[in-house]
């Protein structure tokens, strides 16, 4: 068992250390195109140094590890490989979850970004000026993408496409409707900037604390809903230590109530998910 652990902790170590020779991918001029909904979402969850394929082969990894951890825990094969069948969703929940969370961080930051941007376009600054300041001024999380913007103004001298490849690197609604205004103002001019800048940064503030009242109601409902889908599961985990259970659930009747089990427990944490949800932004012309 501890050579069985010790070449999977050898696997997943070679792994990382092939993941450490794609860090200068980040420095490459991003092209704008049509992502998946997985390189979305990585993006949103700050990981664009993962790519697709190494995102599958990280849940392969997780796959084996639970497997592997579950069969040598409890000796309930049916059991293990409904743990594996978890292990190939595992990370792409806990990439879901980063990405609401970096969401709703953003989403408290983008009305200083455009307080920020409104001041300097009142100072007199241009407006690709005014977006470049704000990786020295802007709100400490999104400095890197507007840095990023400034290398691509600058190398390109075009405003349009930089703006582009802005929006498709912050995979953000509320970064869309703050870049296509921009667009359009670009575009067919206008001296009301300043006052849509301002109108658009009080609109988000009250969103946002809209928002943040209905989530902070509805937690302790969605968090008790998740608590009643965990805790049949750690009573089976507790009773695996017993002789009988390994006996009864090391059965092709013990796999169908466990992979029973599984099924209704994912059908109703989907719809209580659904049910609770929040309406969700969507992006603009992404």
């Amino acid at each position: 068992m501890i050579s069985v652990i010790m070449g999977l902790m050898m696997g997943v170590g070679f792994l990382f250390i092939w993941m450490s020779f794609w860090q200068e991918t980040q420095n490459k001029p991003l092209k704008v195109r049509k992502a998946s909904s997985l390189q979305t979402m990585l993006r949103q969850a700050d990981l664009e140094k993962i790519s697709v394929k190494l995102f599958f082969a990280m849940s392969l990894v997780a796959t084996l590890f639970l497997m592997i951890i579950a069969l040598a825990l409890t000796g309930i094969v049916p059991l293990a490989i409904i743990c594996g069948v978890i292990g190939i969703f595992l990370p792409r929940t806990v990439v879901r979850y980063r990405a609401k969370r970096r969401q709703a961080v953003l989403r408290d930051l983008w009305p200083d970004a455009v307080d920020h941007l409104r001041s300097a376009i009142r100072a007199g600054m241009s407006l690709p000026e005014a977006l470049m300041q704000l990786k020295h001024r802007g709100p400490e999380p999104l400095r890197p993408a507007f840095a990023a913007f400034a290398s691509d103004y600058r190398a390109s001298g075009e405003f349009v496409p930089a703006l582009e490849r802005l929006k498709t690197r912050l995979s953000d609604p509320t970064a869309d409707n703050i870049i296509e205004a921009l667009k359009v103002t670009r575009e067919v001019g206008g001296t009301d900037l300043g006052r849509l800048l301002g109108t658009l940064s009080m609109f988000l503030r009250e969103n946002t604390r809209t928002r943040s009242e209905l989530e902070a109601r509805q937690s302790w409902t969605v968090n008790a809903a998740r608590l009643a889908c965990v805790a049949p599961w750690v009573v089976l985990g507790l009773m695996a230590t017993q002789p009988s259970t390994l006996k009864i659930y090391n059965s092709v009747a013990g796999f169908v109530v466990l992979g029973g089990g599984l099924l209704i427990t994912i059908f109703a944490y989907r719809l209580m998910m659904r049910i609770g949800a929040l309406p969700e932004e969507k992006r603009v012309l992404a």
